[in-house]
């Protein structure tokens, strides 16, 4: 008789992982025009990997039916997951190029740490996001510009709006974009070896304080990504994940995120600055024109995200 019971708990709490994992892949897939959708899309992988929960629960109820329709949605959360930790194919044979990405929280991030990451991973381009006009000064006071002397910035007076381009190489054609509520901007530098290459820094406005504005914005990007000059490199806050479709919709023409071309599938940089966190990846390097080789989150004390990493290496 207790193991009667035993096992219909077993399968009552193993079709209940099974839904989870449903209602992840739903939320993947859709095109969600609904705020709270869209902000439960955030961790449809954490539900999705209620697939396999679900099938072992279900597995040891000896549910063999259940199991089978286990079976099926595992297949289909991990046909949505797994291609992103296999390495894309492609190779490049032109110059290295390290790229930082860096949210700063609104300005209060530990500059002496982000020029440490620069320094010790000889960084070629950063680009900030929630720069403020006083953390430029202390970025400048900790030897920033010393190691990337060129730089385009678009600094607020306090909060998240502002964000900046830092080069090691000479920087033209500066463009701040319309059509955001923060500053998205981007610059063509003049690398000594490959010659032009687009740098992009972009940071729409978060779902959960204006989902329209959010929509509308990463609908821009998308345009402007559509018609970049390439070879180009993006670093971004774009407060979206793998399982959005806006942000999916930027990787459908040149670009690709680099940490589907290395394998690393989903880096998670968001909240940093939480016990239980980071548990959504909102920060992403993306690449047109080149290959990354590595890519890898770093801890900045004072921040509430993690840096991203990344060694590209350029197309000739």
């Amino acid at each position: 008789m207790m193991r009667k019971w035993l096992d219909r708990a077993l399968l009552v709490l193993g079709w209940g992982a099974l839904i989870a994992a449903v209602a992840g892949i739903v939320l993947h897939l859709g095109s969600w025009r609904q705020q709270s959708l869209v902000l439960l899309a955030s961790g449809a992988m954490w539900l999705m990997l209620g697939a396999v929960l679900g099938l072992i629960l279900v597995l040891l109820a000896r549910g063999w039916r259940s199991a089978i329709a286990g079976g099926v949605v595992l297949a289909g959360a991990a046909w949505l997951v797994v291609p992103g930790y296999i390495p894309a194919a492609g190779a490049a044979d032109g110059p290295q190029l390290r790229v930082l990405q860096s949210n700063l929280l609104f300005g209060q991030a530990d500059p002496a740490a982000v020029v440490a990451a620069v320094r010790d991973n000889d960084v070629d381009v950063l680009t900030a996001d929630e720069l403020t006009t006083d953390s430029i000064t202390r970025l400048r006071a900790a030897g920033l510009e010393e190691r990337l002397p060129y730089f385009y910035l678009e600094p607020a007076q306090s909060g998240g709006g502002g964000t900046g381009i830092y080069s090691r190489y000479p920087l033209r054609e500066n463009t701040k974009y319309d059509g955001f509520i923060m500053s998205n901007i981007s610059a063509t530098m003049d690398h000594p070896q490959r010659g032009p290459i687009s740098v992009f820094a972009f940071h729409p406005i978060p779902p959960n304080i204006d989902f329209a504005a959010w929509t509308a914005e990463l609908r821009r990007v998308d345009e402007i990504l559509a018609t970049a000059p390439t070879p180009a490199i993006v670093g971004a806050d774009f407060n979206a994940t793998q399982n959005h479709s806006a942000y999916r919709a930027l990787l459908d023409g040149p670009f690709a995120a680099a940490a589907d071309q290395t394998g690393d599938g989903v880096l998670l940089t968001y909240p940093a600055d939480r016990r239980w966190g980071p548990v959504i990846g909102i920060d992403h390097i993306l690449v047109a024109g080149g290959v990354a080789e590595e890519v890898r989150t770093l801890t900045i004390p004072g921040s509430d995200h993690r840096a991203l990493l990344a060694t590209v290496r350029m197309r000739d």
